[in-house]
């Protein structure tokens, strides 16, 4: 007789992904404050502001126009004439409507495009330390991803010299984060240029940007985008952006992307089987959000540079950790190498990132974020995009971790 309860086969393909460590991160430190323990979680990618008012009310006005029915698979016209218009008026990008797809969130854009363009084997090139779902993704679209370790001494930028020597006969594409999570670095028109002109020689190989921090920058930093920085690539690149951060619409769940019309109509086939149509409500919200008042995003990066300000002088002033100050994104991207091979007051031997971030939450009630996460040790992630209060009890707090090491 057949069991009745057969053993579950997980499908190969998942062999070797995971429940992100961010995840997992995020579920221990909500176990410990249901138990009464005074956690901080700094793990979250996520603004602690509100959505504007003025896009609540867009999105109310649309549920009471009856606009809650499916709408076009790739987006509304509506939306998508926000987008157009967001590209040639930030970058001078001009992209029709068949050359933009609107998704359920940049992610389901990124999937869209690594499961319509990699063949089995096919090559991503990902710089490193890089958001951890990008080498998921490609994973289970059936690519391979190619990392480059871009440490601090290289600013967390890749060179032209680290992408040449990339390059191989399967790479498909190359894949830019600016402002870049976990490290906050960006590229700007110089950095992109030399890495461009490497690209030029290499017409296979095709180049995705996701700018989704673009309106978090700090310090002057001057915002790039590859096809606006080389328009002689603008037809093999694919700019990624949302309304996520910046607008503080993470719960909404819309990403979108411009590209030439051959590749958004093969992303909208994937897209068509998997979510079908965006949020007709949510992209209502975007339509406000991308061409309403956009005063609030400076008042809102003037906020996230005084916490990133405080909190780079706070790790620096902690010996053995060095932080480099990020040009934007809300994440610091500290090196814990001076705390590695320290002992905790239990004993224990503090010998990697992941070490050092586990006794860090166990016995200071800190959430952060191990370099490994990202693919790039010894350093780790703290997001800035919480209260000033909670950022400095948590300066304090990882302060006393590191002086109780011996």
């Amino acid at each position: 007789m057949p069991a009745l309860h057969p053993e579950f086969q997980k499908a190969s393909r998942i062999d070797a992904i995971e429940v992100s460590e961010i995840l997992q991160i995020g579920a221990r430190a909500t176990a410990l404050k249901q138990a009464g323990r005074p956690v901080i979680v700094l793990g979250a990618g996520e603004p602690d502001f509100d959505t504007p008012d003025f896009i609540k009310q867009a999105a109310v006005d649309a549920i009471w126009a009856g606009e809650t029915k499916y709408t076009a698979l790739g987006g509304t016209p509506q939306l998508k004439q926000a987008i157009s218009a967001k590209f040639q008026r930030d970058h001078g990008l001009a992209y029709t409507a068949q050359e933009i797809i609107v998704s359920t969130g940049a992610k389901q854009v990124l999937y869209n495009a690594f499961m319509a363009s990699l063949e089995p084997g096919d090559e991503v090139i990902v710089p490193a330390p890089y958001w951890a779902s990008y080498v998921d993704i490609i994973a289970l679209a059936g690519g391979k991803p190619v990392l480059v370790p871009c440490g601090a001494d290289a600013g967390f930028r890749m060179t032209a010299d680290q992408l040449r020597a990339a390059l191989g006969p399967r790479t498909r594409w190359v894949l830019f984060n600016s402002p870049s999570n976990p490290s906050g670095a960006g590229y700007s028109a110089a950095d992109y240029s030399p890495l461009l002109e490497v690209l030029l020689d290499h017409p296979d190989v095709w180049i995705m940007a996701d700018d989704m921090y673009e309106h978090i920058i700090y310090d002057g930093f001057d915002f790039a985008t590859p096809a606006a920085v080389e328009p002689r690539l603008k037809s093999r690149c694919l700019t990624i952006n949302g309304v996520s951060k910046a607008y503080a619409m993470t719960g909404w769940r819309i990403g979108y992307a411009g590209g030439p019309a051959e590749l958004i109509a093969a992303m909208a086939v994937i897209q068509g089987q998997a979510t079908s149509c965006p949020s007709s409500v949510s992209q209502a919200a975007a339509v406000a959000a991308l061409s309403g008042p956009q005063e609030f995003l400076r008042d809102r990066q003037r906020s996230f540079q005084a916490r990133r300000d405080l909190v780079v002088a706070g790790l620096n002033a902690i010996d053995g950790i060095e932080c480099p100050t990020p040009e934007g994104a809300f994440y610091t991207f500290a090196s814990c190498a001076g705390v590695l091979g320290r002992k905790t007051p239990e004993g224990a031997l503090i010998a990697t990132d992941a070490d050092f971030c586990t006794y860090v939450l166990e016995h200071h009630d800190v959430a952060i974020v191990p370099g490994r996460a990202f693919g790039l040790s010894p350093y780790f992630r703290i997001s800035y995009a919480t209260s000033e209060e909670e950022l400095r009890e948590a300066l304090v707090r990882i302060a006393r971790a590191v002086a109780q090491l011996t």
